[in-house]
């Protein structure tokens, strides 16, 4: 199984970046995902998640209505638009997929597969 996360780089305050997330050597709609986060000097934080078929999504509040979640089972990758972006938002970001539970989880603990994560810098 892996996740391969791409996407992330420099942005200005206020711009919008597209993170991907491919899955290989796993059927991704047997996965709930989700985005994390970690920035320097901090624990791994939720971002965002959607279960298996698209159909339900949770944010942090931090990210809500900025920040949105999808996936495209076919391709079997799943996308996180960041917009309004600002230096908070700076973190490398990960993807991770749990695929035992019948709802969306938000603790790292509970994720089963993980990224290597992507650099996403916001200057302000």
């Amino acid at each position: 199984v892996q996740l391969q996360a791409s996407g992330g780089g420099l942005v200005q305050a206020g711009g919008s970046l597209r993170l991907s997330c491919v899955a290989s050597g796993m059927i991704l709609y047997e996965y709930h995902m989700g985005w994390f986060r970690q920035a320097p000097g901090k624990e791994r934080e939720f971002v965002a998640a959607i279960n298996w078929s698209g159909s339900t999504t949770r944010y942090d509040d931090s990210v809500k209505g900025r920040f949105t979640i999808s996936r495209d089972n076919a391709k079997n990758t799943v996308y996180l638009q960041m917009n309004s972006l600002n230096a908070e938002d700076t973190a490398v970001y990960y993807c991770a997929a749990e695929g035992y539970r019948d709802h969306i989880v938000v603790l790292p603990s509970q994720y089963d597969y993980w990224g290597q994560g992507t650099q996403v810098t916001v200057s302000s």
